[in-house]
């Protein structure tokens, strides 16, 4: 099991390396062997493994077992030292008929499935194997019972479309990495934005991506009046990046702010520190923030890495609200917890938005998987979703996960798309704790009380 989990890990976030060797100013032996070392701690599986055995009945291994020992490992590496979801089995079967579980049960529960199913499979083989035919009965009306309830929830609608249409343009700025917190870059980037947006103020909402303004908000402050007047003039709004600086607390904030229109009628739009903005709160470690830093720090340049002594965000915000429409905003890593989604989730959100800076992974498979994750968040809750990103995949995805317009990474693009809007609630994002601990809890008490009768 732990030889499995490390070639999962290895190859699958391989394109965590990719950042540590072209950014991290390491030696190669350093570089891998961090690498070795983060998947050797996302390698918690062997817990479940032993947790299976350990809970097993008169030591023959029930295989049941494993389900909610793997929920329970799973959850830990969610949280423990901040968390790292990536990677999740569920996540797999986005386009698979497995999906329609996940506004039900979420993307924790089709991991769940997928393991039953297999489990299942290993039951059918043995039986068959073995000629004890009477033990087919019981994998098979499982597998069978969970084809008929995927066809029945792919034809149950959670949500449904109100009527009501937006338009939104996300732009797609394709900044070098290696050049995007130079200063001699700052305007030329700036104005890049600005000028694709120009020709774009037709839609309701722009969206810049992440940090897409390459400076302190408080210092272009000339620069965000004119955007916000530009906006205001064209009955439209802006959504962007930004750095802030605290002058008073003396913090640092991955932001969002909005720019233009708030709501429908005419009002000021944008002033500094105004409160229609999102700061990041699940920081990404080394990015982002540096644990030990008084240790790490001095070790090698891949810790002084850009903007990496960012403060916290509250966990739970106002929605930011453009042109009327309430849009629940998670600012790139974040989009892979889905409690801190539902944590933010009001009867008023109209559109989820994610927004990233993914040219820090290059040309790897990384970006695609962070795609993944954001589909299944719109699938599990029912919204529609926007991704806007520097160099891709920049996205709009309908209520169930489904791609409505993309565009190609790795150029400067604007995706403009008309979004129907939703009306309604699915389940999971009403408890979707709860659902989880009913997950891990059922299964383990059952096994415990038979295992004492």
């Amino acid at each position: 099991m732990a030889a499995f989990a490390l070639g999962w890990f290895g190859s699958g976030i391989s394109w965590v390396h990719v950042s540590i060797d072209q950014f991290g100013g390491l030696p190669l032996i350093i570089s891998l062997s961090l690498m070795v070392l983060l998947c050797l701690y996302l390698s918690i599986f062997p817990l479940a493994a032993y947790l299976t055995a350990r809970f097993s009945i008169n030591k023959h291994l029930n295989l049941w077992l494993l389900p909610p020992f793997w929920l329970f490992t799973e959850y830990l590496r969610g949280v423990v030292l901040t968390g790292f979801p990536w990677l999740s089995l569920g996540y797999s079967q986005i386009d698979s008929p497995l999906a329609s579980f996940a506004p039900v049960i979420g993307e924790v529960g089709i991991t769940a499935i997928v393991l039953i199913i297999n489990i299942c499979l290993v039951e059918i083989f043995n039986a068959i194997n073995q000629q004890t035919y009477t033990k087919l009965r019981l994998p098979i009306i499982i597998v069978l019972g969970l084809v008929l309830t995927s066809f029945l929830l792919s034809k149950t609608s959670w949500v449904k479309p109100n009527g009501e249409v937006t338009t939104v343009a996300l732009v797609q700025g394709n900044i070098a990495q290696s050049i995007k917190w130079q200063p001699e870059q700052e305007w030329p980037t700036m104005l890049k934005y600005l000028d694709l947006t120009r020709v774009n103020y037709d839609a309701d909402i722009i969206i810049w991506p992440e940090s897409a303004i390459p400076a302190m908000e408080p210092t272009v402050q000339d620069y965000l009046t004119t955007v916000n007047r530009s906006a205001l003039l064209n009955n439209s709004a802006i959504i962007t990046g930004i750095i802030n600086y605290n002058f008073e607390s003396k913090a640092y904030y991955n932001s969002l702010i909005t720019l233009g229109k708030k709501q429908t009628e005419d009002e000021q739009g944008y002033f500094y520190n105004h409160s229609n903005r999102y700061s990041k709160n699940h920081l990404l470690p080394i990015g982002e923030f540096v644990p030990f830093q008084e240790w790490l720090r001095p070790l090698a340049p891949f810790f002084n890495l850009p903007m990496s002594s960012f403060s916290r965000g509250n966990y739970v915000q106002k929605n930011l609200i453009a042109k009327g429409l309430h849009i629940l905003p998670l600012l790139c890593f974040e989009i892979a917890f889905p409690h801190q989604l539902a944590a933010n989730l009001t009867n008023e959100t109209d559109l989820l938005l994610t927004v990233s800076n993914d040219a820090w992974f290059g040309h790897s498979h990384g970006p695609h998987q962070h795609m993944e994750i954001a589909r299944m968040r719109a699938l599990e809750f029912g919204k529609p979703l926007l991704r806007a990103t520097n160099n891709g995949i920049t996205a709009v995805v309908d209520y169930q996960g489904n791609f409505l317009a993309r565009i190609p990474q790795f150029e400067e693009n604007v995706l403009k798309a008309k979004v129907p809007l939703v009306s309604g609630e699915t389940p999971y994002s009403q408890w979707p704790r709860l659902i989880l601990l009913i997950m891990i809890i059922a299964p383990i008490t059952c096994t415990l009380i038979l295992r004492h009768k």
